[in-house]
């Protein structure tokens, strides 16, 4: 019954909450290129809304913007700029195809 209680502290740093990219004087729109190509990832993505510190509400306006250019083809759905850096995938083998090869050894004769 010796232990002490330790008092767990936060740290005290003033939480500084940014202000959105967004200017009030800008409009979210398909066509506003300028302004949705900056909530887009290299590879083509939409960047989250805590990367690109929005309002839940810009979000989804920047979301919906940058779907319709795509589908207006404004936008790549993605960008091949760049090659993948995955490794080649192995070869899938079927389990029959030993076995035939096998019995297909067996049954042809050297004459």
């Amino acid at each position: 019954m010796g232990k002490s209680k330790k008092t767990f502290r936060k740290s005290k740093r003033s939480f500084h909450r940014r202000l959105p990219q967004i200017g009030s004087g800008d409009q979210i729109h398909y066509r506003n290129m300028s302004l949705i190509s900056r909530f887009i990832s290299e590879q083509g993505k939409i960047l989250s809304r805590r990367v690109n510190r929005l309002t839940l509400k810009q979000q989804r306006f920047i979301t919906i913007a940058i779907k319709q250019a795509r589908i207006l083809s404004l936008l790549p759905f993605h960008n091949n700029d760049k090659p993948l850096d995955k490794a080649p995938r192995k070869i899938k083998r079927n389990r029959h195809t030993p076995q035939l090869i096998r019995n297909s050894k067996r049954n042809s004769s050297p004459d």
